[in-house]
């Protein structure tokens, strides 16, 4: 397939706009040089709108778009859990862990584990992390966004990756954090409205042309597919090897609304760099704050964007009512109906004009991942390790240049790595279990660091080195375990030896560097109070109704 002009010409524009707005807000007053604030934090001068916007922008990418419609293809309205849990994340993350970390005024999350602990624990914790954005984030992102190319357009897998990390590289290595964030804002509203209208015509399509229709008759056809809390045996779904596999063991019935989700929403909303990077560079609490309520709202939008389709076009291929769907939803090499490719498909079915702005949103959340992923490996690699052991005295602008170098690197290994998951059925799930590794000791280490003075640095340091090792076995051993469990498990385990370990080694005091808890340090704005409000009453009544 390829593009009418004007489809093209909505294209390109919108490639045209990003790259000239990106470099555009790079540009620094006369006289000024940009410095390490202005590089890896845009300056601490972010508005409310622009942090919330530039979260959902770094966050929603073709994991969402391919991935997330992929699991919504296999899974169906229960993948949900992940935006809308996120939403309430947000609130959590923004109230208990935002003001300790902007009162810390810290750069990173290694940073803020060097302050609270020790350089092992920051400096193992950065080793992690930059493996993990660089071999699972931007590797994954990569490849989905390549095989959304791939399938609408016939562009070669490896030349897609290559012209995305490209697009990405022309105005985030330059600008740094300042021209990621505020092309961000402009991305946000290519991403809702085209994927609205992907929203639109997909039920259209299921409906005969009636948008309430469509979305009715998707309950009436899957009403499977409509239920938020699977269990065991309740839906069998792809391999990606040509089998089924229980989709229990994605999402473990309740376990993801009060078990190992909670650890994975806060680890990757509270501790991840290229999301938390957003809020450190607000212009106060209240505006980071206000910003993650924004961000929230958005995200329970996600599902009717990035779900939805997917659930339509498994309706669209059981119904076998259109051939040509059907041949696109197969991978050219096994021959085999791939889940990751019910997006793409959807894209085809859009009349000229829209499928441009469709095209442009999906590339929109693509390289703002790409963009923000590359950005947040840099102020890492930048800040904790090449600042820490290899240039103590670097000035200013040698650190932006190292930045800027580190990210180029992080392209170039993930556009290497990114066609090794070709194999992948729903690489969605891959990112999540994947990062689940980590996670459970991410979530340990911040949680006691905060929350418990008597936590020690020895203590964190185990947590930190026994969290992937625990999950390897856990999932060696106990393959039946749904992945989400397994972080719930892995967690308790390095609890209670972080307690044990404490308790022994500090007798009972308290750390040295543990932080000074009070009612005022969580207090927030009214504003703030009625977002949350709203909110937490939204996503009750989204899981009443759909249970």
């Amino acid at each position: 397939m390829l593009l009418e002009p004007l489809d093209l010409a909505v294209f390109i524009g919108y490639c045209l706009l990003i790259i000239g707005m990106g470099l555009f807000v790079s540009q620094e007053k006369k006289g000024h040089v940009k410095n390490s604030s202005d590089y890896f934090l845009a300056s601490k001068a972010l508005p409310w709108w622009a942090v919330g916007a530039s979260l959902i922008a770094s966050n929603i990418s073709a994991e969402q778009f391919i991935g997330m419609s992929g699991s919504g293809f296999a899974l169906g309205l229960a993948i949900s859990t992940y935006e809308w849990m996120a939403a309430a994340t947000l609130l959590v993350v923004a109230i208990f862990f935002l003001p300790v970390y902007i009162k810390k005024g810290i750069y990173t999350m290694p940073g803020f584990l060097l302050d609270r602990y020790d350089t092992r624990v920051r400096t193992t914790m950065a080793i992690f992390w930059l493996l993990l954005y660089v071999f699972v984030n931007l590797t994954s992102v990569l490849y989905l966004g390549a095989l959304s190319l791939n399938t609408i357009l016939g562009v070669p897998m490896f030349t897609g990756i290559v012209g995305l990390a490209l697009f990405a590289m022309l105005y985030s290595i330059y600008g740094g954090l300042k021209a990621v964030a505020w092309t961000d804002v402009v991305q946000v509203v290519f991403l809702i409205a085209g994927g609205l209208a992907t929203t639109y015509i997909a039920l259209q399509m299921v409906g005969g042309g009636d948008v309430w229709d469509g979305l009715s008759l998707l309950r009436k056809e899957v009403p499977g597919h409509f239920s938020m809390i699977l269990s065991k045996g309740e839906m069998m779904i792809p391999d990606g090897k040509g089998g089924t596999k229980d989709a229990y063991l994605d999402l473990p019935g309740i376990s993801v609304l009060v078990g190992g989700m909670w650890i994975t929403n806060l680890s990757y909303w509270g501790f991840n760099q290229y999301i938390t990077q957003r809020a450190l560079a607000a212009k106060s609490l209240d505006e980071a704050q206000k910003g993650m309520i924004f961000a929230g709202f958005l995200k329970l939008l996600m599902p009717l964007i990035v779900v939805i389709p997917g659930i339509a076009a498994w309706v669209i291929v059981k119904n076998g009512v259109d051939v040509g769907f059907m041949e696109s939803m197969k991978d050219p090499l096994t021959g085999l109906v791939k889940s990751d490719r019910a997006y793409p498909t959807l894209l085809q079915l859009l009349p000229v004009g829209l499928k441009g702005l469709a095209f442009a949103a999906l590339t929109a959340a693509i390289v703002s991942s790409l963009a923000s992923m590359a950005n947040s490996t840099s102020t890492i690699f930048t800040m904790d390790i090449y600042k820490k052991y290899f240039g103590q005295n670097a000035s200013e602008s040698k650190q932006v240049k190292v930045g800027r170098i580190t990210a180029l690197a992080a392209f170039v290994i993930a556009a290497i790595v990114a066609p090794a998951l070709g194999q992948l059925d729903q690489a969605f799930q891959f990112i999540q279990e994947y990062t689940g590794f980590i996670s459970p000791g991410v979530f340990a280490i911040f949680f006691f660091g905060v929350f418990w003075k008597k936590t020690t640095s020895n203590a964190a340091l185990v947590g930190a080195a026994l969290s992937i090792p625990l999950s390897v076995v856990l999932k060696l051993g106990v393959p039946s375990l749904p992945f989400i469990d397994r972080m719930g498990y892995v967690f308790l385990i390095l609890a209670a030896l972080m307690i044990v370990i404490s308790l022994v080694e500090g007798k009972g005091k308290d750390h040295p560097n543990s932080i000074e808890i009070n009612k005022e340090l969580f207090r927030t704005s009214t504003q703030f109070k009625i977002g949350a409000f709203i909110i937490s009453g939204i996503i009750a009544a989204l899981y009443i109704i759909f249970w």
